[in-house]
C-alpha cells in the first residue's frame, strides 16, 4: 500500500497526513475547505521545520514529505485509486456515517476504509458499507507526529488479513500498533475519560482547584500533564462528546459527564482551541494561567 487518502485536514487529519507523508507514502488530504487545506500544509511544514530544529529530519526530508502530499477539496478526486483511505473529520456520528457511505460507493473495492474516531463504534460505521471485512479504526494520538501509539480496532467483522496489514502499516510508520476489540471507548478513552470526568468532578464539587487537582496527579502519579490541562488540550467538546459515548453505550451513570464540562461546553469554553477552558490559553502567553472563573 503507498497511496494513501486522509479525510479531513484539522489537527488530527494534517498530523495524520504529516506521518504518512514523510515515510514515503503519497497522500491525498482532502477537505471541502481550501483555506482549511492550506493552513493545513503551513502547519505541516512549521511542524517539519521543529523536527529539523531538534536535527530529526533535513531540509531535503522536509521537501520530499511536502512534495508526497496532494490536497483535493472534491472527494472523489481525492481518493481515486487508492489503497487506504483514513477518515479524520469531526467526531460526529452522522457526519461518519454519511463519509462511509459514500467513500464505499466511489472507492475501488478492495480499498480499505479505516476511522481515526476516538470512541465511535467501527462495527456501527462498518455497517453503512458493503465492505464491513475491510473497515477498522486507526485511533491515532495528538499530536500524530510525536505520539507513537496506534489503536487498532476490528470492527465485528474486520477481517484477519485486513487488521494484519493494517498493524504492520503502523509499524511501518514508526508507531507502535496496539490490537482492541470495538466496544465503547475502545482502551484509551474508556480508562482516560472517566479520570479527567473525576477530575472536573472535584472541581465541581470543590475538593480542590484546578492547578491543586492538576498538581497532584502530575507529582504524585508521574502524569505528563495533569487531566485538566489535558482536557483543554484534547478539547473539552471532543471529551464531553466521548463521554456521551460511553453513558450511551454501557448505560452506567458512572460515566455521565459532569454538569460543569456540559456547561463549559455550552458556553463556548472549549480548551485551547477556543482560548479558554480550565486555563486560558491566550496567544503568545508562555505561562498558563487558571482561567478566570475558577480562580479563588
Amino acid at each position: 500500500m503507498k497511496n494513501i487518502a486522509v479525510i479531513g485536514s484539522g489537527t488530527m487529519g494534517n498530523g495524520i497526513a504529516h506521518v504518512f507523508a514523510q515515510n514515503g507514502y503519497n497522500v491525498s488530504l482532502i477537505d471541502i475547505s481550501a483555506p482549511a487545506l492550506e493552513k493545513a500544509i503551513a502547519t505541516i511544514g512549521k511542524n517539519l521545520d521543529r523536527q529539523i530544529t531538534k536535527e530529526l529530519i533535513s531540509e531535503t526530508d522536509k521537501t520530499n514529505t511536502l512534495n508526497n502530499i496532494k490536497t483535493y477539496t472534491v472527494m472523489v478526486d481525492g481518493v481515486k485509486d487508492v489503497d487506504l483511505v483514513v477518515e479524520a473529520a469531526t467526531e460526529n456520528i452522522d457526519l461518519k456515517l454519511k463519509i462511509f457511505k459514500d467513500l464505499d460507493a466511489t472507492c475501488d473495492s478492495d480499498t480499505i476504509l479505516a476511522t481515526n474516531t476516538s470512541s465511535i463504534s467501527i462495527t456501527k460505521i462498518a455497517a453503512v458499507t458493503n465492505r464491513a471485512d475491510k473497515v477498522i479504526g486507526m485511533h491515532f494520538m495528538n499530536p500524530v507526529p510525536v505520539m507513537k501509539l496506534v489503536e487498532v480496532i476490528r470492527g465485528y467483522n474486520t477481517s484477519d488479513s485486513i487488521t494484519a496489514q493494517i498493524m504492520e502499516m503502523s509499524k511501518n510508520l514508526g508507531k507502535v500498533p496496539v490490537e482492541v476489540n470495538d466496544y465503547p471507548g475502545f482502551i484509551a478513552n474508556r480508562i482516560l475519560m472517566p479520570m479527567i470526568n473525576e477530575a472536573i468532578y472535584s472541581l465541581y464539587e470543590g475538593v480542590a482547584g484546578v492547578e491543586e487537582i492538576d498538581t497532584v496527579m502530575k507529582l504524585g502519579m508521574a502524569h505528563p500533564m495533569g487531566p485538566l490541562q489535558l482536557a483543554d488540550f484534547i478539547g473539552l467538546d471532543v471529551c464531553l462528546s466521548i463521554l456521551n459515548v460511553l453513558h450511551d453505550g454501557f448505560g452506567n451513570p458512572k460515566y455521565a459527564p459532569c454538569p460543569l464540562l456540559v456547561n463549559m461546553v455550552e458556553a463556548g469554553h472549549k480548551g485551547v482551541k477556543s482560548g479558554s477552558g480550565f486555563y486560558s490559553w491566550g496567544h503568545g502567553t508562555k505561562d498558563l494561567i487558571v482561567a478566570d472563573r475558577f480562580n479563588k
